[in-house]
């Protein structure tokens, strides 16, 4: 039983239980400040910017989170991330007119910082509080946790919003980063193999890792593997339009539609766990999920229903879960611990880099051209990368023997 690894772990239990309540902070914050700031401003630019300066910062930011979490103790930097991301959701409550929605912005940078610290930290650390046979089970379990917030705090973000404010769901979201911390400080069993207390040289660190991607062909698959399913996550500009212009169901539908994104990535992690094992699969299985992800959403952009684009955006991110949990699972297996931070932010970096070049499109484009050419125009570029990215990837087979599993397996 896949979720077996939680009744035995309590260390693992723990890591996964501060995820789900962080996770939940974090959607209880974006989607009532998507519904706030075009209701306070008039424009879905300010939607599209939140969500940028979101993913963007944390891009920049990653390649020196990933060697803090390498050289630093995890659990620190996890705790103070958590500590900093309560500060920056409680400036959300000036967010109150027109020529104050610029502190919305800054606010999620600031959160952004947080989450760029403790992502690295806690997706390095997963491995060393789980034994090596637990590690794919552990993943698809992780994976899923995202994706369980999405849908549980999405959907109570959009009722909340419409029924008791938003600035309610922003007081709500510091006391989960406060539980996260708590859960995280109660973690008992070391992050890490060892900490390096001399001072961190960022750049070298971080030649050092893109050195050692560079020179594996597989690595570097699969840190390019993401931003198939990132340079179409722009769609999420177009969600509170969808649902309040297209089919006039309110912040609830924009809830409902944030809450069948996670259920998607709830999904999408377990039932392509197989995969992870599976020595023949993982490769072709990223293509395939990418290119789900694309024609999901083409189906969305001509959907004359709103209960069928909900479904659809759930095949959606069933795809875009599934690929997130094989590429982090593999190079969890395949990257040695004094390295995996440095390169999992890297990993992260780039497609939240790809993320945000995506929303920023989306969001200069949204109020001038209609939703549903945004949506299927993220759909087809994701289809279109992931063809040119399994093209490339087959020649690394050819040239390896094996994809990244059978490595996986012998150890």
């Amino acid at each position: 039983m896949i979720f077996a690894v939680l009744r035995r772990n309590r260390d693992f239990r723990r890591l996964v239980a501060a995820e789900l309540v962080m996770f939940g902070g974090d959607w209880l914050v974006m989607v009532p400040l998507l519904v706030l700031l075009p209701r306070l401003t008039g424009s879905g630019l300010w939607g599209g910017l939140v969500l940028a300066v979101d993913t963007g910062i944390q891009a920049v930011l990653l390649p020196f989170a990933g060697t803090v979490a390498d050289r630093l103790d995890r659990r620190r930097v996890m705790l103070v991330a958590n500590a900093a991301g309560v500060v920056a959701v409680f400036a959300l409550l000036f967010v109150r007119s027109p020529g104050t929605a610029w502190v919305a912005p800054a606010a999620v940078a600031a959160l952004a910082v947080a989450k760029a610290f403790y992502t690295p930290a806690a997706s390095a650390a997963l491995p060393n509080l789980v034994e090596p046979e637990d590690l794919a089970a552990a993943n698809a379990v992780a994976g899923s946790a995202w994706g369980t917030m999405a849908v549980v705090a999405s959907s109570l973000g959009g009722v909340l919003a419409a029924h008791v404010g938003p600035y309610t769901c922003f007081v709500v979201t510091a006391v989960c980063l406060a539980s996260a911390a708590l859960l995280v400080g109660s973690v008992r069993r070391p992050m890490q193999v060892s900490v390096v207390r001399p001072p961190v040289r960022t750049f070298t660190a971080i030649g050092e890792a893109l050195r050692y991607i560079r020179a594996r062909p597989r690595v570097a698959s699969l840190v390019t593997v993401q931003s198939g399913v990132g340079l179409g996550n722009g769609v999420l500009t177009a969600f509170p339009l969808l649902a309040t212009t297209v089919f006039t169901v309110g912040a609830t539908g924009t809830g409902v539609l944030f809450a069948a994104r996670g259920l998607g990535a709830v999904i999408g992690p377990l039932l392509l766990r197989r995969a992870l094992v599976n020595r023949s699969w993982l490769l072709p299985g990223m293509a395939v999920s990418m290119v789900a992800y694309g024609l999901a959403y083409l189906g969305v952009a001509v959907a004359p229903w709103f209960w069928l684009v909900v479904a659809l955006v759930v095949i959606a991110h069933m795809g875009g879960g599934g690929n997130w949990a094989m590429a982090t699972f593999a190079l969890q297996a395949e990257v040695p611990d004094e390295l995996r931070g440095r390169v999992i932010a890297t990993n992260v970096m780039i497609t939240t880099l790809a993320i945000t070049l995506s929303q920023l499109a989306v969001g200069v484009a949204i109020d001038r051209v209609d939703t549903r050419v945004l949506v299927a125009g993220c759909g087809a570029v994701t289809v279109a990368y992931a063809i040119g990215w399994r093209l490339l990837t087959r020649r690394v087979l050819r040239r390896v023997g094996s994809d990244v599993e059978s490595t996986v397996t012998t150890r």
